[in-house]
């Protein structure tokens, strides 16, 4: 184990919050164009509206897997030149570009499926010590704030990752159809800007912010060397999780139900839609992609949403305690996500991607901020890690049983997955009231705030 150590966290300029949450901009550009695109891409290649959430369930394993072995080792890693996080955000970044490229170009639905697991896991790589970063670099009294520009980069690039094949049909023209078990090329050519963009955004974070290792170095490196090891990983890994702070664990129950809705969404939407909207399940059909392209303008308006209130959240929070801002954000989300099934003009569909949007902005990071406060330092990449278990278990809850219910229980019908989600989403918020939110104690000597210039 780790000891305790203090990192040199300095109150730091607004441009240099900016520029050490950039890299986030091009993480969910591609973490966008998966969750608009990848069902769209399953159906053209002949997947089953009932197999959708199958074929899904290879990303939240993944993240399983990955997310808390990356938070351990990048809790373990320091070199003079890349830092502490950093060597993960560039290996992820490069990995994420060339699947980006890839996925596109499937012409079979294994081959579709494979590429998703491999995305996804190397989003996992970069972004998860993202999470850890604020923590790293930024006092207490910063991380809401931190956290809120991740939110607003991220809905930024979640945005025009969206509404890429939307723009390339209907301002470029460029087809959005293709001959049955082919991509359409505008899909292909927005995955291609997500590679370029991904690898960019993130390298500029790398370029352009610097990590400090922590006061106690020689302490920390001789533990570090004590407890190498894919064995002793293992045993520090499975201790940790069976560790857990308390408001730790009082967050985990919040966010399995929110993540159901939100996997609901990603998967069911564009079937949904087609079908409960636009009147059809022929994949094939023009309609059919255009009910694709619309969705993505819907999960651009949900996410631009996000971007725009990612800073009103902190001063609502200052007033009513995050707990509860979080509680009102996602009961207005759950309600949203539940209204789409009456919904049957396709322009109205926007509105309740706005309350969407609300709830997206601080589940992306009022959680984040308490959880932070609540975290030891010599544990905080492992710990958002394991945190993102109660991300990616209700995915997997959901890709197993939602598709059974859509067959057996709705006709096929995959609206009803998103009133399901809704309801999870709606139930989540309320679930808030259990949550205590203060931060973990630190000692006077390992506590200090300056100004990096």
């Amino acid at each position: 184990m780790l000891p305790q150590f203090s990192l040199p966290q300095k109150r730091l300029t607004f441009p240099q919050i900016i520029n050490m949450s950039f890299g986030f901009f091009g993480i969910q550009f591609g973490f966008a164009l998966q969750n608009a695109n990848v069902s769209r891409i399953f159906q053209t290649l002949g997947a089953d509206i009932d197999k959708i959430g199958i074929l899904w369930i290879a990303a939240p394993l993944t993240g399983l897997l990955v997310q808390p072995i990356i938070g351990y080792l990048s809790d373990r890693t320091w070199h003079p030149k890349w830092g502490r996080r950093r060597p993960f955000f560039f290996t992820g970044a490069v990995l994420s570009s060339i699947a980006l490229f890839l996925m596109p170009q499937s012409i079979m639905l294994w081959m579709a499926a494979t590429l998703l697991w491999v995305l996804d896991a190397s989003i996992n790589i970069s972004m998860e010590p993202f999470r850890a970063f604020v923590g790293d670099k930024l006092p207490s009294s910063q991380r809401t704030t931190g956290f809120a520009t991740q939110t607003f980069f991220i809905g930024l690039g979640a945005v025009i990752a969206s509404l890429l094949p939307f723009i390339f049909t209907n301002f470029f023209h460029i087809s959005n159809t293709a001959p049955a078990g082919e991509i359409g090329n505008s899909v292909k050519y927005s995955f291609y800007i997500g590679a370029v963009v991904f690898f960019l955004s993130v390298l500029w974070t790398v370029v352009t912010t610097k990590e400090f290792p922590p006061e106690n170095i020689e302490t920390w490196e001789e533990d570090k060397l004590r407890t190498k090891g894919i064995f002793n990983g293992f045993i520090e890994i499975t201790k940790g999780i069976f560790k857990m702070p308390q408001t730790m664990l009082q967050l985990a129950v919040v966010q399995f139900f929110t993540w159901i809705a939100f996997f609901a969404m990603w998967i069911y939407t564009t079937s949904g839609v087609a079908q409960n909207t636009f009147g059809t399940t022929d994949t094939t059909s023009k309609i059919f992609q255009d009910a694709g392209d619309w969705v993505g303008v819907m999960f651009m308006v949900y996410n631009g949403v996000s971007a725009i209130t990612a800073f009103l959240l902190p001063a609502i929070a200052k007033k009513i305690q995050r707990k509860y801002t979080h509680m009102i954000c996602l009961v207005i989300g759950g309600v949203s996500l539940i209204s789409i099934f009456f919904i049957k003009s396709q322009a109205m569909l926007l509105l309740p991607m706005v309350g969407v949007g609300l709830a997206w902005s601080s589940t992306l990071t009022i959680p984040y901020a308490i959880l932070a406060g609540a975290l030891p330092a010599s544990k905080m990449g492992f710990y958002m890690g394991v945190f993102n278990f109660f991300i990616v278990i209700p995915q997997i809850v959901a890709a197993a049983i939602l598709g059974f219910f859509v067959k057996h229980f709705f006709n096929d019908q995959a609206i009803y997955a998103l009133v399901i989600g809704g309801v999870s989403m709606i139930i989540g918020g309320f679930l808030n009231f259990i949550v205590q939110d203060k931060d973990v104690v630190i000692p006077e000597v390992m506590k200090y705030e300056l100004v990096e210039g």
